[in-house]
């Protein structure tokens, strides 16, 4: 895959006002966002001469999956800090992990509690110490060369919608359809967990002030998950035969046929929503759904 060529997924027209941007359709294995945010990180990696790749996720990270896929396919050895040292013996039975283990990534599981001090430079020092020289990529890929890719989701052919919705989940892929983004048009973000403090993180780098972030569709925050999300998950791809990921997508497209039936939206207005990928994920979230003897995602 050549990731100086500039890809334009496709839109699918969905019904109701609303088109879908099929980026989840870019990659197999780095799909959506994640090729996005990779692609810049990857091309500064290679020109700085670096062979490691390290970077940060929990037990069912697309970010740690889509990494350790890119590392293997493009000449760098990976490093994954996971949350969670109880997740030592589970490599074989998380199909995340096996996946990126597969790809050739070396895991370091740590405990919540040093999780929190990913930022820290006395903690990155330590990492330093232990693996040698790497490039960092931060959690969730989130930078600013993160952004630069996230951009290049939009293009001309997308001035022509009033609304642009995407989940949200550590800030990057927002800010760079926001920076993308044409004066008239509304930036929504769902974000996947609870509060509002992403507004800080995505001031960050946002250069417009044209959009907004929808808190209700989180379902109890990051990783969590309600019956009726996973009706609508599998309604939704049955009716249009486009799987959506039950973390980021799923409760994006929920909250924005939810504001539809509610009339938020003019009936004038066109609504493109982003599929940003995070398939992966679907595998491990029914692991879960079974051991609670909930429905699993079809």
């Amino acid at each position: 895959m050549d990731l100086l060529k500039k890809i334009d997924s496709s839109n699918i027209f969905l019904g109701d006002q609303v088109f879908m941007k099929s980026e989840y359709l870019i990659h197999p294995f780095i799909s959506g966002n994640k090729y996005r945010k990779l692609k810049y990180n990857v091309l500064e990696a290679k020109k700085n001469k670096q062979t490691k790749l390290l970077t940060f996720g929990g037990a069912y990270s697309n970010h740690i999956a889509a990494t350790a896929y890119a590392g293997e396919a493009f000449g760098f050895k990976t490093i994954g800090i996971i949350r969670g040292d109880e997740l030592k013996g589970e490599i074989a039975t998380n199909p995340t992990l096996k996946f990126a283990n597969s790809c050739g990534m070396r895991f370091k599981f740590i405990s919540r509690e040093d999780y929190r001090k990913k930022t820290e430079l006395d903690f990155i020092d330590k990492l330093r110490s232990e693996f040698g020289d790497f490039y960092l990529i931060p959690e969730g890929g989130t930078n600013s060369l993160a952004v630069k890719g996230c951009e290049e989701i939009l293009t001309k052919n997308d001035q022509d919608f009033d609304f642009i919705c995407c989940c949200v989940g550590t800030g990057g892929t927002i800010s760079g359809l926001i920076n993308a983004s044409a004066s008239h048009q509304k930036i929504l973000g769902f974000p996947a967990l609870k509060g509002d403090f992403l507004r800080e993180d995505i001031r960050k780098f946002a250069t417009n002030n044209n959009w907004d972030l929808i808190t209700d569709y989180h379902f109890g925050g990051y990783g969590k998950i309600k019956p009726e999300l996973i009706t609508f998950i599998n309604k939704f791809k049955k009716e249009h035969n486009i799987p959506l990921d039950p973390v980021y997508t799923g409760k994006m497209m929920y909250g924005v046929f939810d504001l539809l039936d509610k009339g938020c939206f003019s009936e004038n207005s066109k609504i493109l929503v982003i599929h940003t990928g995070g398939l992966q994920g679907i595998s491990g979230m029914n692991i879960k759904l079974k051991q609670k003897g909930l429905p699993i995602i079809e």
